[in-house]
């Protein structure tokens, strides 16, 4: 099972109309210095995993952050909200062997702040179901 933040990555890339391509405006775990214009995925605190009766089938409960920055607020702001909008809701998806039963936005997009070249970044979470 990969990192929650590297399957989301196929997610986000699959959907043209965000134009992200990972390693050039889409990233995990570290924002770049470059290109002003870009997403980040951290992988961050989740609830722990459900235990069930049933050895091998656990549920896993990861959560994941994502971070936009941008050189425009309003820009930002908009591809943050399409980004939840895409998510927000998802579920019954494979990615390589690892089912997603349920991605759902657990905090709406806000205004983190402003980085120290002028650019704007906002930032949402997500809760996630998967095994």
């Amino acid at each position: 099972m990969n990192p929650a933040s590297k399957d989301i990555v196929e997610i986000l890339e699959d959907e043209s109309s965000l134009g992200l391509v990972f390693g050039t405006n889409l990233f995990v775990g570290l924002e770049p210095d470059q290109p002003s214009d870009c997403v980040t995925i951290f992988d961050t605190p989740g609830a722990p995993p459900q235990l069930t009766l049933t050895q091998g089938e656990n549920y896993f409960h990861p959560s994941i952050q994502i971070r936009v920055r941008h050189t425009s607020y309003v820009s930002c702001w908009g591809l943050i909200n399409d980004i939840k909008n895409l998510l927000h809701g998802m579920g019954q998806e494979t990615i390589g062997d690892t089912l997603y039963t349920m991605i759902r936005c657990s905090i709406e997009p806000f205004m983190l702040d402003w980085d120290a070249h002028g650019c704007a970044r906002f930032v949402t979470t997500f809760d996630i179901h998967r095994r």
